[in-house]
């Protein structure tokens, strides 16, 4: 048997356990196989418990378990790195908690502030970087951190209990549409609520990029005054919070 015909057949069993790769090893390495990949199977565990440790906590040991045990089943890794392996956990949760929206978002929200730490860095805007800008063709470049999904429950209050150590509510549906948005501020990663206008702001910029659309989407939804108002509002929110890396002209 070739090197690497042995090595195929070694990661067939770790990943699935097949009986043909372990008669291709042999009765002498099969005796030992299974050692490999109770090994294997308990490190992508312990991998997917460190990603998502109040997904864990919310969902219970016992749950968060056997949903591991599901996922390795249908995902193995594929990254250089187990980084990466947290990657479609919520694929495998969509899968067998199809009811449950606010578990969906609590998982996006853990997974996104690990991805916002480890995002490029930003360097916060000077306040004489916005001096003689051109608004009507000025654009604004969002922190490469920059992460939202729109919000369809509480998960963002039980995510702040379980940080908090408190009484965590249960799961309910939102009165109407909301945003969560996720980036990071120098070495720390953040997490926000928005309501349903500034999603639709943030997305639109994120896509956009221009200041002068971003004006006439929030003119388009509260009229002139208030639209014009509103943007300066967000603007200074969004660039106090460091959600902003660059201001630009065309």
């Amino acid at each position: 048997m070739m090197l690497a015909e042995m090595q195929r057949d070694f990661r067939c069993w770790l990943v699935a356990g097949t009986d043909e790769a372990a008669v291709r090893l042999g009765a002498a390495a099969s005796a030992g196989l299974s050692v490999y990949q109770n090994n294997y199977r308990a490190q992508l565990v312990g991998c997917l418990e460190v990603s998502f440790p109040q997904v864990r906590a919310w969902m219970g040991e016992d749950a968060f378990l056997s949903t591991a045990i599901t996922h390795i089943g249908h995902y193995p890794p594929t990254a250089w790195t187990l980084d990466a392996y947290a990657d479609d956990f919520h694929a495998t949760l969509a899968r067998q908690f199809p009811d449950n929206p606010d578990l969906h978002e609590l998982a996006w929200i853990e997974h996104a502030l690990s991805g916002a730490f480890v995002a490029a860095d930003a360097t916060p805007l000077a306040p004489d970087a916005l001096a003689g800008i051109d608004w009507d063709t000025a654009r604004l470049l969002l922190a490469p951190s920059f992460a939202s999904r729109l919000a369809t429950t509480n998960a963002h209050a039980i995510w702040r209990a379980l940080g908090d150590g408190g009484p965590v509510p249960g799961g309910e549906m939102l009165a109407g549409p909301a945003g969560l948005i996720v980036w990071r501020r120098q070495f720390t990663s953040c997490l926000r609520q928005v309501d349903a206008l500034e999603f639709e702001a943030l997305r639109h910029l994120q896509a956009d990029g221009s200041f002068a659309a971003l004006c006439e989407l929030l003119v388009g939804r509260l009229g002139e005054a208030d639209g014009v108002a509103k943007a300066g509002s967000l603007l200074a929110s969004w660039l106090g919070s460091e959600l902003i890396e660059r201001v630009y002209t065309d």
